[in-house]
């Protein structure tokens, strides 16, 4: 078998986003081109009983004087008047604001009382995630409202009254904000993707009421409403000329179905009927039979519609969604498959030809590295070892999430060789010989692996293969994670405990604050706690160990004369993170963001920028890994250290590592604290010694339910130092403690260097 057969066993296996994004890229080379007037526009419009013209005709009605033109910016001057004050121009936080860009789409679904708790439910959970906003209207509220649904009740059933409301809600509340809204009842299952693709290729400015047109009653006349079992869609700026006959038509029209007071209400006063193609874009649907089975629906009708009506019962809105997303997946894989042979056609055009295509077709190639320290390295891994592990080990188990990818990969190569080869060769996998896998940020994981496979052949013949393939994991749809709004001109509040054991670090720490923070001006105070032991506490009066500590305060004060940093005292046994925390957060206000920090620290401005962005309230808490620097007497032994390597510029980040088992630098507001701390109130009540087992990391993680989010921070660089561990804080606690002291030694490659001149020197 060829190497280059073996890869092309995989192109299938693409990750669903790529077709989207290249069918977008390459949309050109499908289009039909015409020749004709470029000022000529098309539109739609009722008549003849007709809802739409072909495009020649609607061409020829555009130039004979159509209703509508296109659109014309209007562009307005600028006047400044020169008796008027010099204002200050408030920009508005996000650009699409200034700009009066609005989000395409708003879902609004019509249901009750009695099928709040099912139906709409089953309509939540299936598509509600995939469109920007969806509502839930109702007449009255259930007892019990579901978990993550947004809820809109009336207050009265009546069908007519809850359409007249939502309506008017909806312009009122959102008019301004949304191009299209959909309306839909909750018995109705849509495919969200296509639903807003629809949106999307409809233009926003133009009225239009449009859905499965259905005849009123009587069915005399030639206009139609919107069936509103299918949905339907209505634009804004319909919306915004039926505002001001909502009331008449409440009053004047009378109708037992909403949908037909809508639809009637929109030709009376507006003059539109329902249409079922816009701009040559056809709203589709599919009306689904008594007892219908999803999985046997085969037709072509059903696999376009955009809605499907009606549906029953939750259990066959579920189906629903798992046969179109069945379907939308096999159309997904053959639309790679058309653009990859498209790709691959129009290779010979490029300046590299054939040879210029690489592997995958569609996805990036790999990375080339200009210089040797861009070199991706390969790791080697078996079933049971990976030969690459965080702890520099030169092996170690294989478990957890990467045992899982292993196992995955494995089966998906055998998988892909028995679709290629069967039935002439069947192929089991024995055993994986060598595995080697890597990284590429431009294209994703890529992976080698050498296989003994036992082959099959037909007549029953086997004979164990060794065999080379190779696959690649890419990397699917980026997604932007909308964050709370926040800025770096948040006050940031330093809290620094300090023991007697680490007042000799107080004074680098106080030169740092002072020259990164005080002196810059940064919208920081500092607040030290000192921690007295029972012993010291009781000498205070005589002896008093932070003396010092507060004379270096009272000098920074006397030098900044704006400036005052204040102290607390506690006396306690055992300084628990958890307990000094409860004395900070009663002194200080609810909006304080806290940056909990170590004697060790050398507090500056990059870091607190970062601090002030990844602290968000009432979202996220930021626990930074801080950069240690190898002891010295480790890593230079006899030789002096150099003074790039002694300096805290990023030079030092090569002698040193990032502590991750140390967690007491943190960033996080007073109000997530005091909140995670009263959840855990009734736990103290079972176990007092909670608070001295426990610190602010397990607070957060335990009881906030907010991210915490853990990072190495570069700019967090502290000197080496020794730490004293307490045996009497908890086990887990301790035992970091004791490995921090361990690891932050020096690298294996330091410490084997140590150990070899130690047994020369013994030997000789």
């Amino acid at each position: 078998m060829r190497l280059s057969s073996v890869l092309a066993l995989f192109r299938p296996a693409l990750p669903l986003i790529l077709g989207l994004s290249l069918g977008c890229s390459l949309s050109l080379l499908m289009v039909s081109w015409t020749q004709g007037d470029t000022d000529d526009s098309c539109r739609d419009e009722m008549g003849n009983g007709r809802l739409f013209l072909g495009r020649g005709e609607a061409q020829r009605d555009s130039r004979d004087g159509g209703v509508e033109e296109d659109f014309q910016p209007r562009i307005v001057p600028y006047h400044k008047d020169p008796n008027k004050p010099h204002k200050k121009v408030l920009r508005t936080r996000y650009i699409h604001t200034e700009l009066g860009i609005r989000e395409r789409l708003l879902v609004g679904v019509l249901t009750s009382r009695a099928t709040l708790n099912t139906l709409a439910v089953a309509v939540n959970r299936t598509v509600a995630h995939h469109f920007h906003r969806t509502f839930f209207f109702t007449g009255l509220r259930s007892p019990k409202v579901p978990h993550g649904m947004t809820v809109v009740a009336h207050g009265d059933d009546r069908p007519v009254w809850l359409m007249y409301e939502t309506v008017r809600h909806l312009h009122q509340h959102y008019g301004s904000e949304y191009d299209w809204f959909l309306l839909a009842q909750d018995d109705t299952y849509m495919q969200a993707d296509r639903l807003s693709e629809l949106v999307g290729h409809l233009s926003a400015g133009q009225d239009l009421y449009m859905g499965r047109a259905e005849e009123f009653i009587g069915g005399e006349e030639k206009a139609r409403y919107c069936h509103g079992g299918y949905g339907y869609l209505l634009s804004r700026s319909l919306l915004a000329r039926l505002q001001p006959h909502l009331d008449t038509c409440r009053n004047d029209i009378l109708s037992v179905r909403p949908d037909e007071w809508l639809g009637r209400c929109i030709i009376d006063y507006l003059g539109l009927s329902c249409v079922e193609v816009h701009q040559e874009m056809t709203y589709r649907y599919f009306e689904l039979g008594k007892n219908a089975d999803p999985e046997r629906e085969d037709s072509a009708q059903f696999k376009n519609a955009f809605t499907v009506h009606p549906v029953s019962e939750p259990n066959l809105m579920y189906r629903l969604h798992k046969r179109f997303s069945h379907i939308e997946l096999e159309w997904t894989y053959l639309q790679i498959q058309q653009l990859q042979m498209q790709i691959n056609n129009l290779s010979d055009l490029t300046p590299e030809g054939k040879s210029g295509v690489t592997w995958p077709i569609g996805i990036n190639p790999p990375f080339k590295p200009r210089t040797r320290f861009e070199v991706i390295n390969w790791e080697y891994f078996t079933e049971e070892h990976i030969y690459s592990c965080v702890d520099s080990s030169p092996k170690c188990e294989m478990r957890g999430a990467d045992r899982a990818d292993v196992n995955a990969v494995l089966e998906i190569a055998v998988e892909r060789l028995n679709e290629r080869y069967q039935p002439q060769l069947r192929f089991r996998k024995r055993r994986l010989l060598n595995g080697y896998r890597r990284f590429d940020p431009t294209r994703g994981m890529e992976y080698m692996l050498d296989l003994a496979l036992e082959a099959y052949t037909q007549k029953g013949h086997s004979q164990v293969i060794a065999k080379r393939v190779n696959l690649l994991r890419p990397l699917s749809a980026v997604e932007i994670i909308p964050m709370p709004y926040v800025t770096e001109a948040t006050r940031v509040q330093v809290i620094l405990p300090v023991t007697a054991q680490d007042q000799d670090y107080v004074g680098n720490f106080l030169d740092m604050y002072v020259m990164n923070t005080l002196d810059t001006h940064d919208n920081v105070l500092l607040t030290f706690l000192f921690i007295y032991d029972p012993f010291d506490a009781q000498r205070v009066s005589q002896t008093d160990v932070f003396a010092g500590i507060k004379a270096m305060i009272g000098e920074v004060e006397k030098r900044y004369g704006d400036v005052k940093i204040p102290w607390i005292s506690v006396k306690t046994e055992v300084p628990s993170q958890v307990k000094l925390m409860d004395i900070i957060s009663k002194k200080h206000p609810v909006d304080t963001l806290f940056f909990l920090a170590s004697v060790w620290t050398e507090v500056n401005a990059d870091f607190l920028n970062r601090c002030r962005m990844n602290a968000i309230s009432n979202w996220q808490v930021f626990f930074p890994i801080h950069f240690q620097e190898y002891n010295p007497a480790v890593v230079y032994r006899d030789q002096q250290p150099s003074a790039a390597s002694s300096s805290f510029a990023s030079e030092s980040l090569r002698d040193g590592h990032f502590d991750r088992h140390v967690f007491d630098e943190a960033c996080f507001y007073n109000a997530d604290y005091m909140t995670a701390r009263t959840k855990m109130a009734a736990d103290i009540l079972d176990n007092e010694e909670l608070l001295e087992s426990m610190d602010v990391y397990d607070i957060f993680v335990r009881y906030s339910g907010l991210h915490v989010f853990r990072a190495v921070e570069p700019a967090l660089i502290q000197k080496y130092v020794r730490r004293a561990c307490n045996p009497r804080f908890s086990e887990d606690i301790y035992h970091r403690c004791v490995l921090s002291n361990l690891e932050g030694l020096g690298s294996r490659s330091h410490l084997a260097m140590a150990l070899f001149e130690q047994e020369q020197a013994n030997s000789t």
